[in-house]
């Protein structure tokens, strides 16, 4: 097979790994396991634009007003998302020998008081044991309860029980289970993480395990090479990268169907920035964080899908009158009438998924 047929394929893979045709909400969350969060709404939050390529009818806030009827967990996998018990079951470490993590000071007392009040806002713990305030990881400050609450969560020993006006309820963690051995947890942690990024560049694997520990997971490190020996990881080399994929996964050889759809920069399509660039040739970037004069793209661009092809992207105005959106292409426009009318179906379907008025939906070269 030639290297543009690899690229060809490898592309398809990406974009039908978990996009396929729309089901009910419960399905697709039980399908992904793991669906990433985002607070900024540029016009929607991450969970919710990802969501709405999948799920039938989707309309912002689904996945919060599902959250405690599907029994999810909240909190990091890779990343910080929403994930089935399942999947938190096996990347949880305190079901495992040697959990190092021993709270005390201000995490021990505020872990006393959600065992002992149950449910919990983090305004009712600062009012219980004090609003001193200390800095936090964005540089700016936090309560020192809040912050041992973030600490707790992120060591698993309490777990996010709910959202008030979107702000995090603490509740008591469910006690660790034990689903299988230490190194088949991590070996099916790895094969779930590379069906949801597949085709996932080796590289970027490894990476992606080294946040899940520093993030309070288990050690999943040493399972990719024993997969790859096993042959339950499948290693394909192409544009200078050995690309992953699990045995038995899906790869299809069809045509595209020419959709055109407004991504998420979460959206597992184009997560991976090092896959993004050497699948579509081009270096996508998220710029909210970059300084407003040197940004390239915008302060939340979308990646604009036509097929199997990310052709540029697009960035969105929200205000009481309506969205307006703005196309731009990273090289050669498509200038048909079918993608055009693609464009337009896809502007008025994300409108619709937040409840707003279609203002205006505008190409530029």
């Amino acid at each position: 097979m030639s290297e543009t047929s690899r690229l060809r394929r490898l592309r398809a893979t990406a974009v039908h790994a978990t996009l396929g045709a729309a089901g009910p909400l419960a399905d697709v969350v039980a399908a992904l396991e793991f669906v990433q969060y985002d607070p900024i709404r540029s016009p929607a939050r991450a969970q919710d634009l990802i969501l709405r390529q999948r799920v039938r009818g989707y309309r912002e806030g689904d996945l919060d007003r599902a959250y405690p009827e599907f029994g999810l967990e909240e909190g990091y996998l890779h990343v910080y998302g929403a994930m089935t018990r399942r999947l938190a079951a096996l990347a949880d470490p305190r079901a495992h020998p040697g959990f190092p993590y021993r709270p005390s000071g201000v995490a021990a007392e505020v872990l006393a008081l959600v065992g002992e009040h149950g449910v919990v806002h983090p305004r009712e713990v600062a009012t219980r044991l004090g609003d001193a305030r200390v800095e936090n990881l964005w540089g700016g400050t936090s309560t020192a309860s809040t912050q041992a609450l973030d600490e707790l969560h992120r060591h698993w020993l309490v777990r996010v029980a709910g959202r008030r006006n979107g702000v995090k309820l603490y509740g008591p963690a469910e006690p660790p289970t034990v689903p299988a051995g230490r190194d088949e947890c991590a070996h099916r942690l790895v094969l779930h993480l590379a069906r949801l990024l597949m085709p996932v560049p080796l590289s970027s694997l490894r990476s992606v395990l080294v946040q899940l520990r520093r993030r309070g997971g288990i050690d999943a490190s040493k399972a990719v090479d024993a997969l790859l020996e096993s042959g339950e990881l499948v290693r394909e080399p192409a544009a200078g990268l050995d690309w992953l994929r699990p045995a038995g996964a899906d790869v299809p050889d069809g045509a595209a169907t020419g959709r055109v759809r407004f991504l998420a920069p979460f959206d597992p399509v184009v997560w991976d920035r090092r896959r993004f660039e050497a699948l579509w040739g081009w270096p996508y970037r998220f710029e909210a964080y970059t300084p407003a004069a040197k940004r390239v793209f915008g302060y939340y661009a979308l990646p604009l899908l036509a097929g199997h092809q990310v052709v540029g992207w697009v960035c969105s105005t929200a205000s009481d009158d309506g969205l307006v959106l703005e196309g731009r292409f990273a090289g050669r426009p498509l200038t048909g009438k079918a993608f055009r009318a693609g464009f337009d179906r896809e502007a008025e379907q994300l409108a619709a998924t937040l409840g707003r008025r279609l203002r205006s939906a505008t190409l530029t070269p």
